[in-house]
């Protein structure tokens, strides 16, 4: 289940919000890329002794190709600094019963300065969340939002299909200073607030970070089987149950591609018809870009007859929303593709963004 490794650090390389990639000299022969989280390991010098997970890498799997560090095992970290020893101090544990369980912090729980907001609380105020199947739709939704209004307040809520760590995504580093703030909930963590669930993690958006749009989706390495029901994008229509729930207004930022190679998600992809039209039971303002490629747009319009009546398909001018893409404060790529490789993918995001703004 483990592929281990043990080598020693020779330099660091890149480094970015809660990460530090590594070369590492393994003891087998040969170099590794490799990735440590300070905040779980400590931060790595050149000449450490590192313990590895290398199966991803071996195997080809997931986002990155990295090694991950799992211990500094000549340097372990000190302590975190005294805030208590009881969970009073909190006690949401992520990643839970692995060997690197984190302890945090709920943004809902008794220590934290957000608690009276959030203990009795189960409103969003009618708050648009827009929905989303990958992470690579996050700065594409944002540009569309910004494009339009470019002071609201929009939130990130990650969910936990994905990356467990935040820090994984050089996407998030890249967007802090335009975010309100990010939500980690389920077994994902290292956002700006901790939270239980969905449910709890959208009210900690609106109510601690003050958000007036919230994005959802989860963090990068979407898991996938090839099938219909095996996929972990399949919480979007969670999300969508919880929002509306919770008296918010859910915005499903359809999956559209004309560009990938594999059928299931050319057009409308698989992901999007399982996750709206079977998974979700509220509905939800699906949008539609106008100005796709005729080919795709008739693709997309064919699967869209299918859905549900409670959804309530709306279609988006887009003009305007190019120049936003092109200017989008992080590289925009899914599944290896750019913006104009995959053109109608990002359109599709950055619409839904548009419109999640209009209800304000």
């Amino acid at each position: 289940m483990v592929r281990w490794r043990a080598g020693t650090v020779t330099a660091l390389r890149r480094r970015w919000h809660g990460a530090v990639e590594l070369d590492v000299a393994v003891d087998d022969g040969g170099t590794l890329r490799a990735l440590a989280y300070p905040s779980l390991v400590g931060e790595p010098e050149p000449g450490d002794r590192v313990l590895l997970n290398v199966g991803a890498l071996v195997m080809g799997l997931g986002t990155g190709g990295y090694a991950l560090v799992v211990a500094l095992p000549e340097r372990l970290p000190a302590d975190p600094p005294d805030e208590g020893t009881t969970r009073d101090a909190g006690h949401l544990v992520k990643a839970r019963y692995t060997p690197l369980q984190a302890i945090l912090l709920g943004a809902d729980e008794e220590a934290s300065p957000h608690r009276a907001a959030l203990a009795d609380m189960d409103d969003l105020d009618g708050m648009p969340v827009v929905t989303a199947d990958l992470h690579s739709a996050l700065p594409a939704i944002l540009a569309g939002a910004l494009a339009d209004r470019p002071g609201v307040r929009v939130a990130y809520l990650m969910t936990d299909g994905g990356a467990l760590p935040a820090w994984f995504s050089r996407t998030l580093a890249g967007l802090r200073d335009v975010l309100a703030g990010t939500v980690t909930v389920g077994q994902a963590f290292g956002g700006d607030l901790e939270a239980t669930n969905i449910h709890n993690g959208l009210l900690a958006a609106r109510h601690a970070l003050g958000a007036e749009l919230t994005i959802v989706a989860q963090g990068p390495g979407n898991l996938g089987t090839g099938t219909r029901w095996g996929f972990s994008g399949i919480s979007v229509g969670e999300a969508v149950n919880a929002a509306a729930t919770l008296g918010g207004r859910p915005v499903g930022s359809l999956r559209i591609s004309g560009a990938d190679p594999r059928p299931r998600h050319r057009g409308l992809s698989h992901h999007s018809v399982t996750a709206y039209g079977r998974v979700a039971l509220a509905g939800a303002d699906l949008v539609v870009p106008e100005g796709l490629d005729p080919t795709l747009a008739a693709q997309v319009d064919d699967a869209l007859t299918a859905f549900p009546g409670r959804h309530r398909l709306v279609r988006v001018a887009c003009d305007g929303l190019d120049a936003a893409l092109r200017a989008a404060p992080v590289p925009l790529s899914t599944m290896g593709r750019g913006l104009d490789a995959d053109y109608g993918y990002f359109l599709a995001a950055a619409a839904a963004g548009r419109h999640a703004v209009a209800l304000l």
